[in-house]
């Protein structure tokens, strides 16, 4: 499939050029939360209409919090399909982060109404599905539908990072989300990990005597 050219904003030309071919329902997905050090990782599903695109939807890492969220209730209210899957902390230290990625998105299409006929997946990273798909490096600055799942993906952790700050607010989840801030690296220095803290990340853990 050829790479759209020569725009800045995700489009549907992805999308559009699989419904010529014959696959109808084009679903975009994309993740949020493989870096940090505590919390799940979150998947999105997204299957939009192709009359238009939405405007202002973008990779929701260069969206502000008020952006993310405005776009989240637009995407919610105009897109054919959405599902949201994701792989706490005990099956991130079981299976590591890319199998329990591999596992949030595959929940996250399975919670789809409808079964797509095509996975536009963002990054490198394809869930074990009987589903064609393709990985797109970049594509939530590239396909609407993977943009509009990144921000569904974002905003739906940024929520439970909130609410797991009031579990435990002397992290800070509030503020860094579990990414490995300094400031979250002293607090588990001083407290160590939570519950939501991922075992197998390094720096969770204090590191064992040497020798």
């Amino acid at each position: 499939m050829p790479r759209p050219q020569g725009r800045q904003r995700p489009c549907l030309s992805y999308e559009r050029i699989l419904a010529a071919l014959g696959y109808a329902r084009v679903a975009g997905v994309d993740e949020a939360g493989r870096g940090p050090l505590a919390g799940p990782v979150v998947a999105a599903a997204v299957v939009l209409p192709l009359s238009g695109d939405l405007e202002g939807v973008d990779d929701s890492k260069r969206l502000s919090p008020a952006q993310r969220e405005d776009l989240y209730h637009r995407i919610l209210a105009e897109a054919l399909d959405v599902g949201v899957g994701m792989a706490n902390r005990e099956e991130i230290d079981r299976l590591n982060i890319l199998g329990a990625t591999r596992m949030a998105m595959a929940r996250a299409v399975a919670r789809l109404k409808h079964r797509p006929d095509f996975l536009l997946v963002d990054g490198h990273l394809l869930p074990h599905l009987p589903i064609p798909g393709r990985a797109v490096p970049r594509g939530d600055r590239i396909c609407t539908s993977i943009a509009a799942a990144s921000i569904v993906a974002k905003v739906t952790r940024d929520r439970l990072m909130a609410d797991y700050h009031r579990q435990y607010p002397h992290y800070g989840f509030l503020r860094h989300k579990g990414y490995p801030t300094r400031e979250h690296l002293e607090q588990l220095r001083r407290h160590g990990p939570s519950p939501i803290h991922r075992r197998s990340f390094r720096g969770v853990l204090p590191a064992g005597p040497e020798g």
